[in-house]
């Protein structure tokens, strides 16, 4: 059984294998964001303004939080923190989210070249991919509170606050979906619900699909 307090040893190489993955996907990304940045004539401060305002960057960041901290300090506030299955669920919900919502929604519009399409790949299907395994391990089993979805959600409605703040802000929206000046506050909020109906079907199924099976002793 997976402990509660750590990452074991047998988790350990899936563990680091994701954190490898997570940490290059997000530094790439943070390369690139700055690159296209200069090369339109900005500023590496714009760049960092639109690399922070992605929620597949935002996520892809937690994801690395996960699974590194318990990784180096397992017995820190951070570490065990990061490994409730409770923050787990709601990185896994999240990440998956990225993943589908990418594929479902912007895959068409976007078609990324050379480094770039490295970047997309790990950011929208190599994480998630990798880390559904790990909590496929880590929660089999596990009887969340049927709660803990709305709790998680917590979590979009408050990135879609700072994306439409942000975006008022700065004149740029990173979603098209969410785009307040191309599609006007009531269609965004419109969006915005029926992302949060999304975000809150995938949490149940993801908590059925976890229940299944019983613990390991």
């Amino acid at each position: 059984m997976t402990s509660a307090n750590t990452i074991n040893g047998k988790l350990r190489p899936l563990a680091i294998l994701i954190a490898v993955t997570g940490w290059a996907a997000v530094l790439l990304q943070l390369y690139l964001s700055m690159h296209t940045a200069l090369a339109g004539g900005g500023t590496l401060g714009w760049g960092l303004v639109m690399y922070s305002g992605y929620f597949t960057v935002l996520t892809n960041w937690l994801v690395c939080l996960v699974v590194t901290w318990p990784l180096l300090a397992p017995t820190s506030a951070g570490g065990r923190f990061f490994v409730r299955p409770m923050v787990i669920g709601w990185v896994t919900v999240s990440i998956v989210f990225v993943g589908i919502a990418y594929h479902l929604l912007l895959r068409q519009i976007w078609q990324p070249q050379g480094l770039y399409w490295v970047a997309n790949a790990l950011l929208h299907y190599a994480t998630p991919i990798l880390f559904t395994i790990y909590s496929l391990i880590v929660l089999r089993g596990v009887r969340l509170r049927w709660t803990a979805p709305w709790w998680w959600s917590v979590y979009l409605v408050f990135y879609f606050v700072y994306a439409l703040i942000r975006g008022a802000l700065i004149g740029s929206y990173p979603y098209g979906f969410i785009d307040v000046s191309m599609l006007g506050y009531a269609a965004t909020v419109r969006n915005g619900c029926f992302l949060l109906v999304a975000f809150l079907l995938l949490g149940y199924l993801l908590m059925l699909v976890w229940r299944v099976g019983s613990r390991r002793e």
